[in-house]
C-alpha cells in the first residue's frame, strides 16, 4: 500500500474523532441539564414555548410546564431546550422611572419640555433646502 492513502486515512479517522467527540460532549451536557429539572424553574421547550416547571414525572420522563396561569401541559423531558434565567433588575431603576414622568431630569435640575422643543421633521427630503452662506457647494469642486 501506499503511504500516502495511509496518511490519508488515519487525518480522517482523527477527524471523525474529534467531530463526534465534541458532539458527544454537548449531548452528555444537555442530558445531565434535563435530568437536574426541578418545580419552579423557568424553562423554553425547542418549540419555543416559554413556561415554569410545575411538576416533574421520573418514571415516565415527563414534565409539567405552567404556560400562563392556569394552562398546564405535559412535555417529554427531552423536548425543553434551555433554562430561562430571570431578568436581573437593576438598582434605582424606580427611582429613575418616578422623575420621568413629568419631564427628564437632568442632573440636579428638571427640565419639563415645552411646544419649542418639539423638532420638526419632513417625511421626505424635499423640505430640506440649502441655506444662504451654505458650505456645502460653493462652485469649487477638489477632487
Amino acid at each position: 500500500m501506499d503511504f500516502s492513502l495511509i496518511l490519508i486515512l488515519a487525518l480522517a479517522a482523527g477527524a471523525m474523532f474529534l467531530m463526534t467527540n465534541r458532539s458527544r460532549k454537548a449531548q452528555k451536557e444537555a442530558a445531565a441539564f434535563r435530568t437536574n429539572l426541578a418545580p419552579g424553574q423557568e424553562v423554553m421547550t425547542g418549540s419555543g414555548l416559554f413556561g415554569t416547571i410545575v411538576d416533574v414525572d421520573e418514571e415516565k420522563d415527563i414534565i409539567t410546564i405552567e404556560s400562563t396561569p392556569g394552562t398546564q401541559t405535559r412535555w417529554l423531558r427531552a423536548a425543553i431546550a434551555k433554562l430561562v434565567e430571570p431578568p436581573v433588575e437593576e438598582e434605582g431603576t424606580d427611582e429613575q422611572a418616578e422623575g420621568t414622568e413629568e419631564g427628564a431630569v437632568y442632573g440636579d435640575a428638571e427640565r419639563i419640555s415645552t411646544a419649542d422643543d418639539v423638532l420638526d421633521v419632513p417625511d421626505d427630503l424635499s423640505g430640506l433646502t440649502d441655506k444662504p452662506g451654505d458650505k456645502r457647494d460653493d462652485g469649487t469642486d477638489s477632487k
